[in-house]
């Protein structure tokens, strides 16, 4: 029984403390004055009363009414229902107030004054306050109360408070109201002729909505309310906004109703006065209501989520994330919803809709809406009390949750919404209310219990889901309103005049306090005699319902493995306790792969349980091995939320698995797997005790029982539960004795237990102390026992040392804490009492010690252990000269994201792999053999050069073979290598740092001479260095003197101010930096302070200098006709450029060659002012000319900041004082004009030599130069002709742009087609077309004013600097060799591809774009960032392209010599081979150029003589740091350390080459290897290769390894290998004939080895053949050209092949004809038939060669005119086409002619190409042969 009401106030305006404009309330009078001893008198009602404050208006207001709710310390809730009227007083301003007044009256009250000086209103509220909540009833008292002093009714106000504060009613259980005079009844009156039914709930625990939940629904629709269901259930804040209180309060409480059967534990105030407003900023959750007028103090709360009652919005901060309920609950739950508050939704396309389809009456819909919530939750708590650990039933039941079990028995563990659920307090109230199995039950426990399995099946048929809610619909109203016949009501109202004449109203009358408690005494008297009012509650067991177990499986929701997989798990354990450990290696495997499914784990713990007896189970070595890796791997592969079910099964196991390892030393499983995280979590262990106390506690009970095996804990707890009032006290304390000592035996057990797991098998390496998390003090699971254990935790260890403070304790005090934590926590919460946990703590350090003493036993013996059969470690081969600098180390190569070696994608199992990590000098070897036992005879060898490594990361790694988590390393390399590895548990992890530390000495040496081509065979060596020294000293001499030299001239400071940072890659090229001037032309104008080089070299030297012009880019400029080798008297002064030697000792540019073409015209003193415009003083040089045109192509940096404006100022500006700009300005203008004027095309066309007479006359703008911006092209239709090209686009800043073929044809002057058949522009362009385009960089021509003259133009275009390039390799390399697989599709290999932005075809663009420009004879100048990048990049793709000879071996070599090494590519700097450039970062510039000439060569593959491998093996080894070709950044760093013109004769090691191209020669003899079989060159021919993205391919030396032998490109080491593999063969083999067949697996086997292409087959097939016959094997090249040039002679005399055919053969690549490539040599005889004349004449050579005897047959029937070496020769040399002979004359003796000879034996023969000099024995024959061929002229 409860009281209606416990305090009746009468609160009113307190007319003495107004401060600032707000008045206060004070309370006049209250009901009883004495508290109630059970319901103390809440606190702060007059502040609840007027929420908005206390003010006087001037009009009077309808009288309101609300409900606040209070809630008092002990967490009860008072209602407070609020009845406020106005009455009217005269204005305390209109009399005069004393001084102390008028210095607090407000200014508004002396407004109000002004407005209604006689009259205001002031509010009054009589509150009821009540632990009960009945909304109405209130309302109709406090409103009989009012109306009774407003009408002047005849009852007596004291009578009726009287009886309204003695009225008792039941809690629940119906609606029997038990009144003290007339006993129960159903109705109330309060004596003033009123009645009222009361309808108490049938069952309190339900709550008791009204219509209040539909009311919200209405407000704020289904979205909106599900998401504030989840914020409250997840523990977020939530604040309510409206301008009715009531509605406020309605809200809250609709929102605390669908949260059934969970309930809300936070702050909870339905109405929030405005005075208390900071509350909202508290950091704990809330549901708090707030009256819109306060809305605008609302705006800045930004964790708390804000529902606008009145406009239906909810509002979410950006920083709150509400987990919502998992689907398909959510999407189930809205359908339902749907349904129940818009019926009409379902029969909407009916064609023929029910007449009547309206929604319920609210109320009932109130009732369907919580159904529906109702159902939710049984659907998500299915099953929860079979989670329920009960570890004490007496004197109190003590229940725990395990959360862990229920989620990953519902396969729910990774949901966001119920983990934070289950964390929450709710749930914890939930448990520790719902938790004990003998109470009374209501309609949730039903639901989930009975009701479970009908709503399972019904959850997809919304129609049943229907049903089922509107029956529960029902009970929940049944329960509300248990007589909804009976509920009338007799309340008096107001009366209309009592409204309309309350402003002449009498204020409510003070109530006679004697009267009204005299009420009150008198009830509480007849109370004590009345009878007990209501039937003791109702006690029964708490159905469980269907078990979880079985709901899982149904659902499917495990992942569940194939039967076969179970069965291979089986079969393997059987083959282990059968000692069948062959079979047993052999699925090992696959058992490991089949354990990652959740079912195979679970079979596994059953299968090894039936091998346990009486708790113990010895095992061998081996089976012992075998056992300990399957329980590693299952532990391993454990979900976090996983572990209850494997961990916990495997706990008891790990105990009882042990093996002998010597008189009385025994160990256990449980010292080989401690290495899982599982074991340090706290929450197991908790969750493991409590399991196991229910089942002893269990035990305990059912001893005493007969035959109740079925008994499940809860129902057994109900049981006793019940019987517990019956037990006589004896009994009872024995039961609590009974099981506190179970409880106590247990934590022994479980002290035991985590010692056993927790203490590391070699106590002096705690791998526990290193682990996360252990340092928690709270417990993860939930606690649920209300008293505060911190107190009892704190006393016994510090809080704050956990595992975490280890550093200062030992492994023993560690664990001891951690046991100690465990034991406190649970002792405490099953009710241990603190004597035995005296005992606990004090046996804690001894049970810990006596472990580790056994261990110590265990540990000593098992070092004595056989060692287990791990594979025997193979050491690499190494090349000459390199030496390791660390033994092999014992590690496991992990797969990374290539899944081609794991078998993923067929093919065997290589990886992961076993074997040793090797350090050399040169590189990082990775040898070993695969895991899988399948595939174990294999060997896996993965290496890379030390100079690559790109990134050095350490990585945890679990192995699955292997029981720890291990240390590793991810190692990355720039040559597309990737290796993961895990140290094996041998490798102590110091031996891991020191391997670091020698890695990184390696990678980044102080100087370029500590790299592996400066070092390689020194150690030990050194005293044959230095006679190297002694023996080359004329070369040192020459270096060191140019150096002294340099630095003379150059100046002190100079030289040790470097302009970059250290070198790193150091480059062997060919410079003619130190020329003499007899051997080479010098400008006039040389500075007499700077030093020729016959000033610094003795004549001793002298000797040295031919070696040093045969090797310098001389060579190429001699060939292309830019400079001379002729002595200064005898050069010709009408060349247009010459070589200069202004930087021979480089003082003008550090980093150019000391040789530079440069106008004739241009004296170096000129030059030395011009440098400084440009960046790194690198000035435009010439580097190539096209032999046609005479167009030249120019290189330098681009200009200094104040951009390409300098070009373009106008020369006769007036300026006051001529300043150095202007005079550089002009200095540059005059160098570019020298370049303009020594093209022929500006000669012819002009004949001018001063820059003032160009204007066009088609310009009609003032003479402005052209700016083409490329960066927005247009599109254009056909490519041009020749067919051999076609142009494409430079990008814009977007990811794609236009393509625009027509930019270059614009530029170069050709005719463009125009659209829409109108004239085209050929004309005006062409006489537009400049004579010198500037290729500049888009950034420099911003803000400049462009002015000059006609003769060039700039072509601003955007280039990648050099950080996109970086960023740009580093993700091509995380899309080619992913370092871990990944599902995702956003990390596929295309979409990394993409978005790695490795744009060659800007590049490439910008290079055809030149070669146009350049063939059609204009001079181009890349003047492009510092000048060493993409400058470089764009002049060497230009020279490949307009140049054949570039295409061929030698012409490569001289372009990467000329344009990267002697220019100055910053190989070290861009390399970081340094310590001083590691922080720079890898920039692969010139592998970007090498995968251009890729992309050109897949293209063109009959234009180029070098193989795709050949790009290959420079991509590798311009980063290997094996040859010194590639080291240091410029031609003065070479000088400097002496290492730019080593002669031949020095190399001391045959073996060691020093330059790349020395070794790609010697290898070029030996294998066709870097050859390509289709090279068949056009004539002069110009490549224009496709440059979309589209016609790009991906590189494979980016994709593809060979783990047979690691990468290919060090051939020494092929040759080794091959050699060991064929001692190995020659064994003599026992066994039957072996197959000729050869499995080739992609990614292992090297597929040019093992699938060679048929022309290097049939070359090693006729080598083997020659070896067999015992004849001298001829070079491999002889014997290609000797096929090659027949093949060419028949393709000849069958069809001559015209220059088109040639052309398509170039595009499409077409082979040579089968037969040439299949028949050897000998197989080809010249063709005899029809010789009408033959015999010796001797021929001149072309041009400087000598003439030679050649024996001429000629041939009418072919008419051909044929020569051979002799007669005897079979192969022709050389054939003439009589049909391109135009005539026979004779002639005379050239120079170098035979001696002794008739003049009149000299014949010409002049052909369409050329003219052929021929000299016979004698006048005769002379006349003899040229009548003979004239006659067939005429036949023909």
């Amino acid at each position: 029984m409860a009281r209606l009401a416990d305090y009746f106030v009468v609160v009113g305006y307190d007319l003495e403390k107004r401060v600032e404009g707000e008045g206060q309330g004070r309370i006049l009078q209250r009901f009883p004055e004495k508290d109630w001893e059970d319901s103390p008198f809440p606190q702060g009602v007059e502040l609840f009363c007027q929420p908005s404050g206390w003010q006087l208006v001037p009009d009077q207001l309808p009288p309101s009414f609300f409900v606040a709710v209070l809630t008092d310390i002990n967490s009860d809730r008072h209602y407070c229902a609020c009845f406020t009227f106005w009455e009217g007083l005269d204005n305390p301003q209109v009399r005069k107030p004393s001084d102390a007044e008028a210095s607090e009256a407000d200014e508004a009250d002396e407004v109000l004054s002004v407005v209604q000086p006689a009259k205001i209103f002031a509010p009054k509220s009589l509150v009821l306050v009540s632990q009960l909540d009945y909304t109405e009833v209130f309302r109709n008292c406090l409103g009989l109360i009012y109306t009774i002093h407003v009408d002047g009714l005849s009852a007596p106000l004291e009578t009726v408070i009287g009886n309204l504060l003695t009225c008792v009613i039941p809690i629940a259980g119906g609606s029997q109201v038990y009144d003290v005079k007339d006993g129960f009844n159903r109705t109330i009156t309060l004596g003033a002729g009123d009645r009222q039914v009361i309808q108490t709930p049938i069952n309190d625990s339900l709550p008791v909505s009204g219509s209040s939940v539909a009311q919200l629904f209405r407000q704020l629709g289904i979205a909106n309310v599900l998401c504030l269901f989840c914020a409250a259930l997840t523990e977020h804040k939530i604040l309510f906004l409206s301008s009715s209180y009531q509605r406020l309060t309605d809200a809250c409480r609709a929102l605390l109703a669908i949260m059934f059967p969970l309930k809300y534990s936070f702050t909870y105030i339905p109405i929030l006065p405005g005075k208390l407003l900071e509350v909202l900023s508290t950091p704990t959750p809330f549901i708090i209501g707030v009256n819109s007028f306060f809305r605008s103090e609302t705006q800045e709360l930004l964790d708390v989520i804000i529902a606008d009652l009145d406009g239906g919005t909810v509002t979410i901060p950006e920083c709150v994330h509400i987990s919502l309920l998992p689907e398909p609950l959510l999407q189930q739950t809205q359908t339902a919803l749907s349904t129940v508050l818009d019926p009409e939704l379902e029969v909407a396309d009916h064609a023929f809709p029910p007449q009547s389809t309206q929604p319920s009456a609210l109320k009932i819909q109130d009732k369907e809406i919580r159904a529906v919530f109702l159902w939710l939750f049984a659907r998500l708590f299915q099953g929860y009390r079979w989670c329920l650990h009960i570890i004490r039933i007496h004197p109190e039941p003590v229940i725990r949750f395990h959360k862990a079990a229920f989620l990953g028995q519902r396969a729910l563990s990774e949901d966001d919404f119920l983990t934070k659920v289950l964390d929450g307090m709710a749930f914890a109230g939930f448990v520790s209310e719902r938790g004990p199995p003998y109470r009374a039950t209501d309609l949730f426990d039903d639901l989930v219990a009975n009701q479970v399995e009908r709503i399972r099946q019904e959850e997809a048929c919304p129609h049943k889901v229907m049903n089922h809610v509107k029956e529960v619909a029902e009970q929940l109203f049944k329960n509300e309103n248990p007589y909804p016949a009976v509920a009338m009501h007799k309340i008096q109202r107001p009366s209309e005049n009592s409204q309309n004449n309350a402003q002449n109203r009498a204020s409510f009358p003070m109530l006679d306090d004697v009267a009204v408690q005299l009420f009150i005494d008198h009830a509480a008297a007849k109370l004590k005699t009345a009878p007990p009012a209501v039937k003791p509650e109702l006690k029964s067991m708490v159905p469980s319902g269907p078990p979880l177990g079985d709901i899982v499986d149904r659902n499917g929701n495990v992942m569940a493995n194939s039967a076969r997989r179970l069965e291979v798990v089986r079969n393997c354990i059987t083959y282990i306790f059968e000692n069948k450990m062959l079979e047993a290696k052999k699925l090992m495997p696959a058992v490991l792969r089949a354990l990652k499914g959740r079912a195979a784990r679970v079979c596994l713990t059953q299968e090894l349980n039936q091998h346990v007896l009486q708790n113990r189970a010895v095992l061998d070595d081996q089976q012992f091995d075998y056992i300990v890796r399957m329980m590693n791997c299952t532990l391993q592969d454990c979900s976090h939320m996983d572990e209850h079910g494997i961990a916990a099964a495997l706990l008891p196991l790990v105990t009882a698995f042990c093996r002998k390892l010597g008189a009385g030393v025994t160990q256990f499983a449980y010292s080989c797997v401690q290495e899982h995280m599982v074991w340090t979590n706290m929450q197991f262990w908790e969750a493991m005790f409590y399991s196991d106390v229910q089942n002893h506690i269990r035990h305990l009970y059912l001893e005493t029982e007969d035959g109740g095996q079925e008994i499940g804990a809860l129902e057994l707890a109900s049981e006793q539960s019940r019987l517990w009032p019956t037990l006589s006290k004896e009994m009872q304390m024995e039961r609590v004795q009974k099981e506190e000592s179970t409880v106590f035996s247990q934590a022994i057990h479980y002290a035991n237990r985590m010692s056993y797991l927790l203490l590391p098998l070699d106590t002096s390496k705690n791998r526990l102390l290193r682990s996360s998390g252990l340092g928690d003090v709270e417990s993860v699971s939930n606690s649920y026992v209300t008293n505060s254990i911190a107190g009892s935790m704190a006393e016994s260890y510090d809080t704050e040392s956990g595992f975490e403070d280890a550093e200062s304790s030992d492994v023993a005090n560690s664990v001891v804490r951690f046991i100690n934590r465990f034991v406190d926590k649970v002792c405490n919460e099953s009710g241990v009492t603190n004597e035995h946990l005296k005992a606990l703590h004090a046996m804690i350090p001894d049970i810990v010690q006596m472990h580790i003493e056994t261990l110590e036993a265990v540990h000593r013996e098992s070092k004595r252990l056989p060692p287990i059969q791990k594979p025997k470690l193979l050491r690499p081969t190494l090349l000459p000269g390199e030496e390791l600098v660390m033994e092999g180390m014992r590690v496991h190569l992990i797969p990374d994201g290539r899944e081609e070696a794991t078998g993923l994608m067929g093919g065997p199992p290589l990886l992961p792999a076993e074997g040793a990590i090797f350090l050399t000098t040169y590189r990082l070897i990775f040898k070993g053999t695969p895991t899988d036992p399948l595939v174990g005879e294999q060997t896996v060898t993965r290496s890379f050069p030390v100079a690559s490594l790109t990134k050095e990361k350490r990585i945890s790694v679990t192995l699955t073979m292997d029981q720890f988590v291990q240390e590793g390393l991810q190692l990355r390399s720039c040559t597309f290598q990737l290796m993961k590895i895990a140290f094996d548990e041998e490798v102590a992890s110091d031996l891991a740092e020191v391997f670091r530390k020698h890695l990184h000495k390696l990678r980044y040496p102080q100087h370029v001479q500590g790299t592996f081509a400066f070092t390689v065979g020194q150690s030990g060596k050194m005293v044959v260095e230095h006679k190297t020294k002694d023996k080359n000293q004329s070369l040192k001499t020459l270096s060191k003197n140019l150096v002294k030299s340099a630095k003379r001239t150059i100046g002190r400071q100079y030289v040790t101010r470097k302009k970059y940072s250290p070198p790193t890659w150091e480059n062997r090229s060919s410079f003619q930096s130190e020329l003499d001037e007899d051997e080479i032309s010098v400008s006039e104008e040389v500075d007499q302070s700077s030093l020729t080089l016959s000033s610094t070299i003795r004549s001793s030297d002298r000797q040295t200098m031919s070696n040093v012009v045969e090797r310098a880019c001389c060579r190429d400029y001699q060939r292309l006709g830019l400079g001379t080798l002729s002595n200064s008297l005898t050069r010709s002064k009408n060349e247009p450029f010459r070589i200069s030697t202004a930087n021979r000792m480089y003082t003008v540019c550090r980093s150019y060659p000391g040789l530079l073409i440069v106008p004739q015209s241009i004296p170096d003193s000129t030059i030395n002012r011009i440098c400084r415009c440009y960046r790194q003083n690198r000035f435009p040089v010439v580097c190539w000319r096209n032999s046609r045109t005479k167009a030249v192509l120019l290189r330098s940096a681009g200009l200094h900041a104040k951009g390409v404006v300098g070009f373009f100022k106008s020369p006769n500006a007036p300026t006051a004082v001529p300043s150095q700009a202007d005079s550089t300005s002009l200095e540059q203008e005059k160098y570019l004009h020298a370049i303009i004027s020594s093209m022929p095309s500006y000669s012819e066309n002009s004949g001018r030599n001063t820059l003032s007479g160009f204007t066009s006359t088609h310009m009609n703008t003032s003479g402005r130069a052209k700016v083409i911006s490329l960066s927005q092209p247009k599109v254009s239709g056909k490519a041009r002709n020749p067919p051999r090209g076609k142009w494409g686009s430079i990008r814009g800043s977007g990811r794609l742009s236009a393509y625009n073929p027509d930019v270059g044809t614009r530029l170069a002057g050709k005719e463009s087609p125009q659209p829409n058949g109108g004239p085209s522009e050929a004309m005006f362009l062409r006489q537009q077309k400049a004579y010198l385009y500037i290729i500049g960089d888009k950034a420099q021509l911003k803000g400049g004013k462009q002015d000059s003259f006609q003769q060039w133009e700039v072509v601003p275009i955007e280039v990648c600097d050099v950080r996109q390039v970086k960023n740009s390799f580093k993700k091509l390399m995380k899309a080619c060799v992913p370092s871990s697989s990944t599902s995702d599709p956003n990390m596929s290999f295309l979409r990394c591809l993409e978005e790695s932005e490795w744009m060659l075809h800007r590049v490439l663009q910008v290079s055809v774009l030149v070669v146009e420009l350049l063939d059609t004879g204009s001079s181009v100048m890349v003047s492009l960032e510092d000048g060493w990048d993409v400058t470089t990049q764009v002049v060497s793709l230009v020279q490949l392209l307009s140049d054949p000879y570039y295409r061929t071996f030698d012409g490569f070599r001289l372009l990467v010599e000329k344009e990267w090494l002697s220019f100055g590519h910053r190989f070290s700097h861009r390399g970081a081979q340094t310590l001083g450039s590691q922080s720079s970062g890898f920039t692969p510039i010139f592998l970007q150029f090498l995968d251009c000439v890729h992309q050109i060569h897949l293209q063109f593959p009959m234009e180029f003589e070098f193989s795709q491998y050949y790009l290959k093996f420079l991509a590798y080894h311009y980063v290997s740091n094996r040859f010194r070709t590639f080291l240091l950044d410029s031609d003065y760093e070479r000088i400097e350390l002496g290492v730019l013109y080593e002669e031949k004769g020095e190399r001391k090691n045959p073996q060691v080459c020093k330059s790349v191209w020395d070794y790609i020669d010697r290898l070029n003899k030996k294998t066709p290897i870097f050859y390509n079989y289709m090279f068949s060159p056009e004539d002069e021919e110009v490549l224009r290769p496709y440059t979309f993205i589209s016609n790009l391919k991906v590189w494979d030396f980016y994709t593809e390894e060979t783990l047979s032998e690691g990468p290919s490109y060090d051939w020494e080491l092929r040759g080794r290998q091959e050699r060991a593999a064929e001692e190995t063969a020659e064994k003599p083999d026992t066994g039957g004939p072996k197959s000729q067949r050869h499995i080739v697996w992609p990614c292992y086997d090297n597929l040019t080895k093992a699938v060679p292409d048929a022309i290097t087959k049939l070359l090693q097939d006729l080598q083997s053949l020659e070896a067999e016959l015992g004849q001298a094997t001829d070079k491999w090249k002889d014997t290609w050209d000797k096929i090659k040039t027949t093949q060419r002679t028949e393709t000849k005399l069958e069809t001559p092949s015209t220059a088109s055919s040639r052309a398509a053969r170039a595009r499409t690549g077409l082979y040579l004809p089968a037969w040439a490539s299949y028949l050897p040599s000998h197989v080809f005889t010249c063709v005899l038939a029809s010789r009408s004349f033959e015999g010796i004449l001797f021929k001149r050579g072309a041009l400087l060669k000598p003439w030679k005897p050649r024996w001429f047959v000629l041939d009418k029937t072919k008419h051909q005119l044929r020569y051979y070496e002799s007669r005897q020769d079979k192969e022709c040399k050389g054939v003439i086409e009589l049909a391109e002979v135009e005539s026979v004359t004779a002639g005379t003796p050239a120079m170098g002619a035979p001696k002794n000879i008739d003049e009149k034996a000299f014949f010409d023969l002049k052909t369409t190409k050329r003219v052929y000099n021929f000299c016979a024995q004698d006048s005769l024959n002379a006349q003899l042969w040229m009548d003979s061929v004239q006659s067939c002229l005429s036949d023909a």
